[in-house]
């Protein structure tokens, strides 16, 4: 299989989430430009990644503009047939722009930008990613502004009845409480998938956590379980 990773004008995490792939992982990486219109070389096997970064200078909203590049047509053609799609943190909040994934992703509670290692907690293993990981705690960077899920209560309501939340924030002792989440997220969120749980989404970013050198390898099981057949 490989991986497509789409580069918007602004991303800046987009070598980083090819270098996790391609030296870390071993896996094949092709680098899209979003104003391309072509995912015929990729199969439902294969995963379309959405990076970080500030797309458009994050104008508007975060990940309203890209929602509209192209690409993101495809994007939602190729995940409407099955494909693995997976959007970290400006990716995660394009994924909810575009509709693949609900919800959004709002100014952090103390309204500054925050960058650090973080903990969070696979909620479930009924997903492609829990399955892979366990039920475990993780520790993963963030690094956004904008990274607060929020959604209403009859989308929250559904989430958990359908088992849709793959992350939560945590601390290292693995405890989901309010003081463990960076951002004041609602229910701790971090990452969710879609109903089809081919669509995921989440504001850590695991392709920093790759690299012995960085003398952190947690986010190589998150990475790899996007990389199993279905």
């Amino acid at each position: 299989m490989k991986f497509g990773i789409i580069v918007f004008p602004g991303s800046n995490c987009d070598r980083d989430m090819m270098h996790a792939l391609q030296d870390d992982l071993k896996q094949e990486v092709v680098m899209l430009w979003h104003k391309d219109k072509d995912l015929s070389m990729f199969t439902k096997d294969d995963c379309i990644v959405l990076p970080g970064g500030f797309s458009y200078g994050d104008y508007l909203r975060c990940g309203a503009l890209a929602r509209f590049s192209p690409m993101m047509e495809q994007v939602t053609e190729f995940a409407n047939k099955g494909g693995k799609v997976l959007g970290v943190c400006n990716g995660f909040q394009i994924l909810c722009e575009a509709g693949l994934l609900p919800g959004g992703l709002l100014l952090n509670d103390h309204q500054k930008f925050t960058c650090k290692n973080v903990y969070i907690k696979s909620e479930s293993t009924k997903n492609l990613i829990g399955s892979h990981v366990g039920v475990k705690t993780l520790k993963i960077p963030v690094a956004h502004g904008e990274g607060r899920y929020h959604a209403d209560a009859a989308t929250l309501k559904q989430l958990h009845s359908n088992q849709q939340i793959v992350f939560r924030y945590c601390n290292e002792a693995g405890e989901v409480h309010m003081h463990s989440s960076p951002n004041g997220a609602t229910d701790n969120i971090a990452g969710i998938c879609n109903e089809g749980r081919n669509v995921y989404g989440m504001m850590p970013h695991p392709e920093r956590a790759c690299s012995d050198a960085l003398n952190n390898i947690d986010g190589r099981g998150i990475l790899l379980a996007l990389s199993r057949m279905n």
